[in-house]
């Protein structure tokens, strides 16, 4: 039984609008894609977390805005996780998938690097798991005087006080 998952958190077509998508949201999903061949390839489960909000807001649940990317969709079978709060542990059905699979390695990927990929880092790391962060494999947008790539870069030197980061192209599943 492989010990690791791939976590992909919160992919989903609101995250990619014509007139402000998240940070290099294509190479974000070339990478992704490539990350899920991988895990696959070796038996590794690739869980999705798809975030649930309330009406009128941008990933209202049940909307189009709120499917994950149809370019890196769960196959049949993958566990695809609800979720309310940036943490993808809280009030979710995540550490007990875990569980039952003996996972205590995750990869973890996905958007928005400074709310929910940092709140699901953190927490998986709080609850004793093996924490490796895809450094280019993460994104979001400028704010507060930063661009996208300047949050990247600093949530990538703060993710490495509790996990590992490591490229995309450095991944290993088998």
């Amino acid at each position: 039984m492989n010990s690791q998952a791939l976590l992909v958190i919160d992919v989903q077509r609101g995250m990619f609008p014509e007139n402000d998508p998240v940070h290099a949201g294509d190479a974000l999903l070339l990478k992704l894609q490539d990350l899920q061949s991988k895990a696959r390839s070796c038996g590794v489960p690739v869980i999705y977390v798809q975030h649930n909000e309330g009406a009128g807001e941008q990933l209202e649940t049940g909307t189009p805005d709120w499917e994950i990317h149809p370019s890196i969709a769960p196959h049949e079978g993958e566990d695809v996780i609800q979720k309310f709060t940036p943490n993808s542990f809280h009030e979710t059905e995540l550490q007990r998938i875990l569980e039952e699979q003996g996972i205590r390695s995750l990869v973890i990927s996905g958007i928005q690097t400074d709310i929910c990929i940092k709140a699901t880092s953190r927490g998986a790391a709080d609850l004793g798991y093996d924490v490796t962060v895809v450094e280019d494999a993460h994104s979001t947008w400028g704010q507060g005087g930063q661009t996208a790539q300047e949050i990247i870069d600093l949530h990538n030197r703060q993710f490495r006080e509790f996990a590992v980061v490591k490229k995309a192209s450095e991944i290993e599943f088998c």
